[in-house]
């Protein structure tokens, strides 16, 4: 069943118990601009969304899958945008908003925190900022959401300033710095769909020749899409940051394998060259050493410093070429 929340700016919030979608404008008559927030549409409400006039390709994406969108019906204006999740803050949700004379409605399928904002900021509005109507509540419910990012960047500032002290410190090793890294990619990338939802719909709005809004809201929207735009730098500067400090990362990784390796070719280089000189020299030794009488006379006494004589002359010899090969 739906969650249905409805308030106006001249009597508050009205109870659930106190209205029904059919009794709708009867009760909101006389009680200024209306706030109707519907919670898990179900097909009673959509019945009353076409009852009232709504278009069916507003309603195909109320119902379907929303995709960021400003239109213009007859009668009414449709725009969906994406805020923050309350479950999790790496998911963002579509909100489909609705303008119909001095309604404002609002649906989403789960619960968003700047809607809760909302709220309250319209109990504390000024009385020439609800004169300018339903738009006056478009421009609060949009800088709910971009107000909404604003401290969770600044989160995702600080966890990146952190993690490039880390990468760069050669005091201490770090675990878990290219997981940190790619989930902080993943943090922004998920704030941008909302932030450039933002982007987007204010440029529609406030597009020359085709503006959506009223002249005596242009101000706030214009300052809402400037506000826009330093959110999508912020989150594209910070995923900047992010993928350069991952490559930097990356990098020493590389370049530290790299002197391991160096280290490990040495040492086996140094290996090769020894087991090189000393396999014909054991070969010597064992020709030699076998327990049968030596050819021209080699067992006698001077016969063993012959040997050694030619055991040292090839050693020599082989490492005059591997110092001419460039191999030590």
């Amino acid at each position: 069943m739906a969650e249905l929340r409805l308030q106006t700016t001249g009597a508050g919030v009205v109870a659930s118990s106190e209205f029904t979608l059919d009794g709708l404008e009867e009760a909101i008559k006389g009680k200024g601009t209306a706030w109707l927030d519907i919670l898990k549409p179900d097909d009673e409400v959509k019945e009353w969304l076409q009852n009232i006039g709504i278009d069916e390709l507003a309603i195909e994406d109320i119902y379907g899958h929303a995709s960021d969108t400003v239109q213009r019906f007859h009668g009414h204006r449709f725009i969906v945008v994406r805020a923050r999740d309350a479950d999790n803050r790496l998911d963002t949700e579509p909100v489909a908003i609705i303008l119909r004379g001095d309604m404002m409605i609002t649906v989403r399928g789960t619960r968003i925190p700047a809607l809760d904002v909302l709220g309250r900021r319209l109990k504390t509005a000024d009385d020439d900022e609800v004169a300018i109507g339903v738009d006056f509540l478009l421009y609060e419910l949009l800088d709910s959401i971009a107000d909404d990012w604003t401290p969770i960047l600044s989160e995702y500032s600080n966890k990146l300033d952190d993690l490039e002290y880390q990468v760069f410190d050669p005091s201490k090793s770090y675990e878990g710095l290219l997981e940190g890294l790619h989930d902080l990619k993943r943090l922004l990338r998920e704030a941008s769909k909302s932030i450039e939802s933002l982007q987007a719909a204010c440029l529609r709005l406030l597009k020359p020749g085709e503006r959506l809004i009223n002249e005596s809201s242009l101000a706030f929207f214009t300052d809402l899409q400037q506000l826009s735009n330093t959110l999508v730098k912020r989150c594209s500067a910070y995923s900047a940051g992010a993928t350069s400090t991952r490559d930097t990362y990356l990098s020493h990784v590389s370049m530290n394998l790299a002197l391991s390796n160096a280290k490990l070719t040495e040492v086996m280089t140094t290996l090769t060259i020894i087991g090189a000189i000393m396999l014909p020299l054991t070969l010597i030794a064992g020709i030699f050493g076998m327990n049968t009488k030596l050819p021209a006379q080699l067992d006698e006494l001077g016969g063993f410093w012959t040997i050694m004589a030619g055991m040292s002359l090839f050693s020599i010899m082989m490492l005059s070429w591997f110092y001419r090969k460039k191999w030590i």
